[in-house]
């Protein structure tokens, strides 16, 4: 007997779980070009195989039906299984199950709906022709029938371009034949992407020579409404948008951002664009360039004495000096200021490179008239050649910056070639000074804090301070290479109270959240205790913010023990008075630490990382260790081991009774967040043993 699933007008079929095709209708068989069912069967292994056009539908299709169950009124357009003809379909389907929701089957209908469905799209391109008019009033119109080349041109749209109606043949190339020859090729592209279904409109900015032969930019943009059996393109409707004053801002917004407006010279950001292309011929043709940092000397002393307009005088005619100086096909940048970057191409004769540089000195050192003053500079400069000394943009400004203080601090109105040489190092240390000045204030510093941790318990009963920079150039820059510096120039005074202060404000927190007695170790500089500045003491501080002077634990080297003069000593005094803890760092590494053990009242005594790091059972180091904590814990200090970075050296610093460690096997230095979390991991541990 025959079903209802025979006789439906539309296809159904019947797909098992892993969707091969069990059952189709008559109608289903027909529409896929089949005879019989068998023969469609035989023909197809499973439903959606090289069916759907866009196989991104199968994809949706299989989506809803995971996550529903079912699908409904679900559009597409289909290959034919046997025939391959393209048609559109209208899909339901829904998956049945057994009572434990497991998948038995997938029934499905399939409606053939392509006679609608091109009605449909018909009316949907007439809308769209419509609202494209709409949306365009104010805009020329055009209506291109592109098999013949005619076209109807709006008034508006030949009035854009300064012609009378009458003035403009209503045929494409009227306004092709005028496209400048340097859109043309694109506008051309941009249509056959749109022709070919790439692009689902036209769109493209091209200039268009007016009635005056003045050219005007124009925004074209339109859509295929008509096609032949082929899918060629039969009808093409647009508009043409006047947007030659948004151009000219364009232009304006972005030799702004790329020329430099006293000198009009290309900026930094345009130097580097010439640069990249100018590395890139070079290397194709294995030529040299050079890359010329030029500073002027004694600039400065004109803006202070003349003011800022003789200034800039000054650098307008130094860019001209410069230019002149070098090949049409050299680029001369202002990077700011009074500094100033050359490339120069094609550098095949070192001699004749070094003329070429003398020739800009002998320029810059020429009087400059500046109104009714006469005044006298002279210029530096720093030379880095590709690729002998770098290969990269970075690099190349690295290496003539350093040799530019090479050429200043040889006496200035020079050159000088960069040279990997000792001087580097010392340049480096003058521009990590200046850096470093600016640092606080642009708040490049963070404090980050160490866990230390009591061995007996395995709690984190302290932690240390410990400052990063993080240099916008140089990224981080490790404590070793800038606090020599900072306590060189003085500006480890400011620095070592922001510390401080923000450890303070830390250990408020962390009492009130872990632990009242809490403590944070801070480093203290020996600049530190010979400056007579006017800031409050530390201890003074802690008690104005309510906390006991024991939250902070201050930690000294041996070089503040070595010049203990009146006021170190009157400090440490203080600092104990004020119930501070006194810790004496990096012990056993210094001359005299058994002395400084006598003459001063020191709390903890921290073991030098360098006594940890071998230790080992019968070792040298570890009777080193034992003796040290006996002598400490006989004068009644307690001690910190550094260093921690193996379960073996924990375990032999507990067998020999250290009371606290720090180092990598508990935690790398951490953010204060990062802190937080390591403490509240180990809130439960009792025991580490």
């Amino acid at each position: 007997m025959l079903s209802l699933f025979e006789f439906l007008p539309i296809g159904a079929y019947r797909s098992s779980a892993e969707g091969r095709l069990e059952r189709a209708n008559a109608s289903w068989v027909k529409m896929n070009g089949y005879s019989s069912e068998a023969e469609m069967l035989a023909a197809i292994d499973r439903v959606a195989e090289a069916w759907y056009v866009d196989p991104q539908r199968h994809l949706a299709f299989m989506a809803q039906m995971e996550t529903h169950g079912y699908v409904v009124n679900f559009v597409s357009e289909i290959y034919r299984h046997k025939t391959r003809e393209r048609i559109w379909i209208r899909e339901a389907a829904h998956a049945v199950r057994d009572e434990q929701g497991s998948i038995l089957y997938y029934e499905g209908t399939v409606e053939d709906i392509t006679e609608s469905y091109a009605t449909q799209l018909s009316l949907e391109q007439s809308e769209e022709r419509w609202k494209l008019a709409m949306d365009s009033s104010g805009d020329g119109v055009w209506d291109w029938y592109v098999q013949t080349g005619d076209e109807y041109f709006s008034k508006r749209c030949k009035e854009i371009y300064g012609f009378e109606e009458h003035e403009i043949a209503n045929r494409a190339e009227a306004l092709d034949g005028r496209t400048h020859l340097d859109d043309a090729l694109q506008m051309q592209r941009d249509r056959e992407d749109h022709f070919s279904g790439k692009t689902p409109v036209y769109r493209n900015e091209h200039r268009v020579l007016c009635k005056d032969n003045t050219w005007k930019w124009v925004l074209s943009r339109g859509i295929v409404i008509a096609r032949d059996a082929d899918g060629n393109p039969l009808r093409m409707i647009g508009t043409h948008s006047d947007i030659t004053e948004r151009k000219a801002a364009e232009a304006q917004i972005w030799r702004q951002a790329n020329f430099d407006l006293l000198t009009g010279l290309p900026n930094r950001r345009m130097l580097r664009t010439r640069l990249e292309e100018a590395l890139s011929r070079s290397k194709s043709v294995d030529t040299k360039l050079a890359v010329v940092f030029v500073d002027l000397d004694h600039f400065k002393e004109v803006n202070d004495t003349l003011g800022h307009e003789a200034g800039d005088l000054l650098l307008v005619e130094a860019a001209q000096r410069i230019q002149k100086s070098l090949g049409g096909s050299d680029t001369v940048a202002r990077m700011g200021g009074d500094e100033f970057t050359l490339v120069i191409n094609h550098v095949t004769d070192p001699v004749a490179l070094e003329i070429q540089l003398q020739g800009v000195l002998e320029k810059m050192a020429q009087a400059f008239s500046l109104r009714t003053e006469q005044v006298f500079v002279s210029a530096s400069l720093g030379v880095a050649l590709y690729p002998d000394d770098a290969t990269s943009v970075e690099d190349l400004f690295k290496h003539a910056d350093q040799a530019l203080y090479v050429a200043k601090g040889a006496g200035r109105n020079r050159y000088a070639f960069f040279t990997p040489a000792l001087e580097e190092a010392a340049q480096n240390r003058l521009r990590l000074a200046a850096d470093l000045r600016g640092a606080l204030a642009g708040k490049e510093f963070e404090v980050v804090y160490q866990p230390i941790i009591n061995l007996a318990t395995g709690r984190v009963a302290k932690a240390e301070a410990l400052l990063r920079w993080h240099h916008p150039q140089r990224g981080l820059v490790s404590p070793a290479q800038f606090i020599s510096i900072a306590e060189s120039t003085g500006m480890i005074i400011d620095i070592g109270e922001w510390v401080f202060q923000q450890a303070a404000a830390q250990v408020a927190q962390w009492q009130k959240r872990f632990d009242p007695h809490f403590q944070i170790s801070v480093n203290k500089s020996p600049v530190q205790f010979h400056y007579r500045g006017g800031q409050a003491s530390w201890a003074g501080q802690l008690h104005a913010m309510g906390l006991d002077g024991n939250s902070i634990a201050v930690e000294i080297t041996e070089g503040v023990l070595l010049e203990s003069g009146a006021a170190v000593a009157q400090h440490l005094a203080a600092l104990r008075a004020g119930g501070c803890a006194i810790s004496l760092d990096d012990f056993g590494t210094g001359y005299s630490s058994l002395t400084y053990l006598q003459r001063f009242a020191i709390d903890v005594i921290k073991i030098d990382q360098s006594f940890v790091r071998n230790l080992a059972t019968r070792s040298t180091d570890l009777a080193l260790c034992r003796a040290i904590i006996v002598m400490a814990h006989e004068l009644g200090l307690s001690v910190v081991a550094e260093g921690v970075e193996t379960e073996e050296q924990r375990d032999l610093l507990i067998e020999i009774g250290c009371d606290y460690g720090q180092g990598y096997w508990f935690a790398k230095p951490l953010g204060a967040h990062a802190f937080e979390l390591f403490m509240a991991a180990r809130a439960d541990v009792s025991n580490i043993i």
